[in-house]
């Protein structure tokens, strides 16, 4: 990803050193380690991983969720996304604009779509594992994991601005920083 020609911000590979790796991707058929604290996995299919996919405008994830986990409240503020359950039992649900909330309980083989840059979430409320596919019309969709950012943010958000946004004082704040130390930070970033 260094080439000197570029193409939608990527450098293009010169049509000497393509070769078929190029064009196919095995990362998303094995199951993402989803023993963490928020239960689940998001195995990326982008442009990072999958350099074919440069200047296409498509991507895919795995979204492996374990039983009563979450892919937290995020937004794609660079794509819409489609997603098919193939595996479990998961309640999607997005947030619109006018902060309304739209949910349902989804199962293998039903499709849902979130249009772009809006907040939205799955969650396992089954008894087994969740799988989940899901498409972007964007090679690199980006994802912001809404409220983490702001406290893995680097310099530090300013408190006062965090007490006044969320109506708390500085002990709560606290509270909330120390439940995102830097390890845990870097495992939500906001890449792809």
């Amino acid at each position: 990803m260094n080439a000197t020609i570029l193409g939608d911000g990527f450098p293009c590979k010169p049509a000497s050193s393509v070769t078929s790796h190029d064009f196919f991707f095995d990362g998303l058929k094995n199951e993402g380690n989803a023993k963490n604290s928020l239960g689940s996995s998001v195995t990326k299919g982008n442009v990072m991983a999958f350099p074919g996919l440069n200047t296409q405008g498509i991507s895919m994830n795995r979204i492996d969720i374990d039983i009563g986990g979450i892919n937290p409240p995020h937004s794609h503020p660079r794509a819409a996304e489609i997603g098919v359950v193939i595996q479990g039992h998961v309640k999607v649900g997005l947030i619109t604009t006018e902060n309304l909330e739209y949910s349902r309980l989804m199962l293998p083989g039903q499709i849902y779509v979130v249009p772009r840059g809006l907040v939205h979430f799955q969650l396992n409320v089954g008894q087994d594992k969740a799988f989940i596919v899901s498409a972007f019309n964007s090679h690199m969709p980006r994802t912001y994991v809404d409220g983490v950012d702001l406290f893995c943010a680097k310099p530090f958000v300013p408190y006062d601005v965090l007490t006044k946004t969320f109506h708390s004082d500085q002990s709560v704040l606290d509270n909330i920083y120390k439940a995102f130390p830097d390890s845990k930070c870097s495992s939500f970033s906001s890449v792809g």
